[in-house]
């Protein structure tokens, strides 16, 4: 299947010269020329990959790079005229995966591109396996793996990518603990810090929304000074 990628920056000829690069090496894309284009973009297409331009009007792409890691775990390649490695580092701090000075060499980003998709589709790979079942049932909850749907009985419930991404993770090792750190890596795709609580208000929201009464779980289990198991 073709991937699909997402370019983000505010000069025209730019968007232009990349779109026409990848469409040549067989990707789909779409342009955005300012942030929040682009956040609309990804409400409704799952990107494969995001190349995004760091000096941005109204919003930069720094802040933009948080935002769609708050939900996302797609690559993101960030190109920036600022060449200072303390650039560098904010942008991989802030969740990229790369990170590109103009002007660029075409032939290098499409190289940076594949590569990373490479790893991404790997890492997927990797992690969830080759089940061939796209629906997971346990009681009244059913997970669709192919259109991203949660149902608890006849009821849908809307859930954040992330969020999905988790339970399905727990679901196909239904009955095996998954410490909070494997959860982490597998869902965000990048190192945990101890002292991060996130896979925990991840799980907080999710039982939220599954859960008769969040409070005494059904469905997630925590098991103390271990992690969490359906």
């Amino acid at each position: 299947m073709e991937s699909t990628i997402l370019i983000v920056d505010d000069d025209k000829e730019i968007r232009n010269l990349i779109s026409v690069y990848l469409e040549n090496e067989g990707f789909r894309t779409k342009r955005a020329e300012d942030a929040f284009e682009a956040l609309e973009l990804l409400e409704t297409i799952n990107f494969d990959l995001v190349i995004l331009d760091i000096m941005m009007p109204k919003m930069d792409g720094m802040e933009v790079c948080l935002k769609i890691r708050q939900e996302r775990s797609m690559p993101i390649i960030m190109l920036s005229a600022k060449s200072e490695d303390m650039d560098k580092i904010q942008g991989l701090a802030m969740g990229a995966d790369d990170y590109l000075t103009k002007p660029f060499n075409a032939l290098e980003l499409m190289a940076r591109v594949k590569s990373q998709l490479r790893r991404y589709k790997k890492y997927n790979h990797d992690i969830q396996g080759h089940h061939g079942k796209h629906l997971i049932e346990i009681g009244d909850l059913a997970i669709n793996s192919d259109t991203r749907q949660i149902m608890i009985g006849k009821k849908e419930v809307r859930l954040t990518p992330k969020e999905f991404d988790i339970l399905e993770l727990l679901a196909r090792n239904k009955g095996i603990v998954l410490s909070v750190s494997k959860i982490y890596e597998a869902v965000w795709k990048e190192g945990f810090f101890k002292s991060d609580n996130t896979v925990m208000v991840h799980i907080t929201k999710i039982r939220d929304k599954i859960e008769e009464d969040p409070k005494h779980p059904i469905y997630i289990k925590t098991v103390w000074g271990v992690g969490y198991k359906i």
